[in-house]
């Protein structure tokens, strides 16, 4: 941070809808992975991913925003869903500070770990993390697999009936059982080997699934383009989704801290 220039930092519900969407897109300018979001997509975000706009933070110098840190909380679970700094304001400790403001509301919540990912390449922040006492749980990764014609299996079911046939296990947060809930569009299918449940309101995208991936994503990519999203580097469907002519298009790291 500037000498002499101290930073306030709010509530990010003490903003309007609009105010936020613009605070969002300022802070994500330039960066790794292009990021923008209209009204209706940063209030999606906000309600399928739980971030709790009063924990979140928000961080001002002489009046303006100039950063801010998203917090999303599931019972003691909690999760960094975006940090974004506007471009004249980086490297002088924004991230940082409003890092600190959220872990002690998470403290304060009763949040006993927060996750987050971190694009592998922004090793700036991947430092900062390591520095905060965060820990990589696993790589992962989103995948893109082109639709393509040809032979399916199985056939669908209700969502329940699929999701009966996944055991439980961590997932990362924006697969998870809570924002799957949330997923008006959900679809279950089963085969005789697995189950998935996937969505194709706008494009497709494999949420959860158990068994043998291959006849899955290969009856998966016949609704469209495919994408799955921070997908463990080790899965199984890694090598299908290569073998299916898919691409991994952004790796990150998972990462943990617990909280004292």
């Amino acid at each position: 941070m500037e000498a002499g220039i101290a930073l306030e930092l709010r509530a990010a519900a003490t903003l309007t809808l609009a105010e936020r969407v613009a605070l969002f897109n300022a802070g994500y300018e330039d960066y790794l992975v292009p990021m923008h979001v209209d009204e209706a997509g940063l209030t999606s975000m906000v309600e399928t991913l739980d971030i709790d706009l009063d924990a979140s933070r928000v961080a001002y110098r002489d009046g303006m925003p100039v950063g801010f840190a998203n917090l999303a909380v599931r019972g003691d679970e909690g999760w960094v869903g975006g940090v974004g700094v506007v471009t004249s304001a980086r490297r002088s400790g924004v991230g940082e500070t409003l890092m600190n403001a959220i872990h002690e509301q998470a403290r304060e919540l009763g949040i006993a770990r927060v996750w987050l990912e971190v694009i592998v390449e922004n090793t700036g922040a991947f430092a900062l993390y390591e520095k905060l006492g965060y820990r990589t749980v696993q790589d992962v990764e989103l995948w893109k697999l082109p639709h393509a014609d040809g032979p399916t299996d199985g056939r669908e079911v209700p969502v329940a009936e699929a999701k009966a046939l996944v055991p439980p296990k961590h997932e990362p947060w924006q697969r998870a059982d809570e924002t799957l809930a949330k997923n008006d569009g959900a679809r279950g299918w089963v085969t005789d080997t697995g189950a998935m449940v996937f969505s194709s309101a706008t494009n497709v995208q494999l949420h959860q699934y158990a068994g043998e991936p291959e006849p899955l994503i290969r009856t998966l990519r016949t609704f469209g383009d495919t994408f799955v999203l921070n997908l463990p580097a080790d899965d199984p469907a890694s090598a299908v989704l290569r073998d299916l002519g898919g691409t991994v298009t952004v790796r990150q790291h998972e990462m943990a801290l617990v909280l004292a």
